[in-house]
């Protein structure tokens, strides 16, 4: 596969405002199992007030969302250009690169661990990558505090952090998408619509003692998450996964073989399902910065509709068959 060789177009999904969070900034460690797992979206609609409609009301957010994204525009001045501008070959690891261009699946498969089932581990970024984004993070936290600018939190669960569209960056993360992403989500997870992904929505999150401590248990609203650990020098903070559920099983406990803890490496990725459950745990000192990436599929929204009983994928439904 040549980069950049594919005509499919995949669409950015912009992020609304959200006024809470189910992620404390402190608190106990999450348990291995923990009912009740939270579903990450990012419809958190604020209740009608005194004799506002909800149409008022949304009228309200989506005009701030616009004000907000146009004085970004105006006014904020990226501290690197090439995060921007650039050619994403520069910053991905040659051993991508190579497996990409060379034979997508055979290639893929030679440079992938999955330490435990359905989550699928390579190196992706090199530290001269992680730095940029970090610092561009940085500036532009910056930016929002000198122009008492209040940045609009990722989503529900995560107060920390950024959107990727709003410091300008659609255009580089749409090209990751298409050329390296998509083809993985291909490999990997055709059965929940890797192989037809058509929007994203990417984000920075932070933690750490004046950031957000640990994740709770939750899954995701994405068909394929990828993540990827910037750095920077930190402990604890281990991802914890505890199996794949569909709607109807998503509180059932996890059996022994489902149960694993991931410590993250900067530059380093991980994908899995957005219908893994998971979790941060503590992270216990130091500060640690990731960029997500949720991948969706419209055309797997729609077929699971009518389709929702005993996905293949279900770790309860395919115990259940067997």
């Amino acid at each position: 596969m040549s980069l950049h060789s594919t005509n499919k177009k995949i669409k950015i999904e912009y992020e609304d405002d959200n006024a809470s969070s189910s992620n404390p900034d402190g608190g106990p460690v999450i348990p291995p199992m923990m009912p009740n797992v939270f579903e990450d979206n990012k419809e958190d609609v604020k209740p009608p007030v005194g004799n506002s409609s909800t149409a008022d009301v949304e009228s309200e957010r989506v005009k701030s969302i616009r004000e907000y994204k146009q004085r970004i525009r105006s006014s904020y001045r990226p501290m690197h250009r090439e995060l921007f501008e650039m050619n994403f070959t520069s910053f991905l690891v040659p051993s991508l690169l190579e497996a990409l261009n060379d034979s997508p699946e055979n290639g893929v498969r030679k440079i992938i661990s999955e330490p435990t089932p359905g989550l699928i581990t390579f190196d992706m970024f090199k530290p001269e990558f992680c730095q940029m984004l970090l610092e561009e993070f940085e500036n532009f936290k910056k930016w929002a505090c000198e122009t008492k600018t209040r940045i609009m939190r990722p989503n529900t669960m995560y107060k920390y952090g950024a959107v990727l569209a709003d410091l300008g960056m659609e255009t580089t993360i749409g090209m990751l998408m298409e050329d390296f992403i998509l083809p993985m989500s291909t490999i990997f997870f055709p059965e929940v619509g890797g192989d037809t992904i058509d929007s994203y929505h990417g984000f920075i999150v932070e933690y750490g003692a004046d950031a957000a401590h640990h994740l709770d248990f939750h899954v995701d609203d994405s068909e394929v998450t990828l993540n990827v650990c910037l750095g920077e020098k930190f402990s604890g903070g281990e991802l914890f996964l505890r199996g794949v559920r569909c709607v109807k099983h998503v509180n059932v406990n996890s059996e022994p073989e489902e149960t694993f803890d991931y410590s993250q490496v900067p530059g380093r990725a991980v994908m899995h399902r957005g219908r893994h459950r998971h979790g941060a745990l503590s992270t216990t000192s130091g500060h640690r910065v990731n960029m997500l990436l949720w991948c969706k599929s419209s055309i797997f929204r729609e077929m699971s509709k009518e389709d929702q009983n005993s996905p293949s994928w279900c770790g309860v439904c395919r115990r259940e068959e067997n």
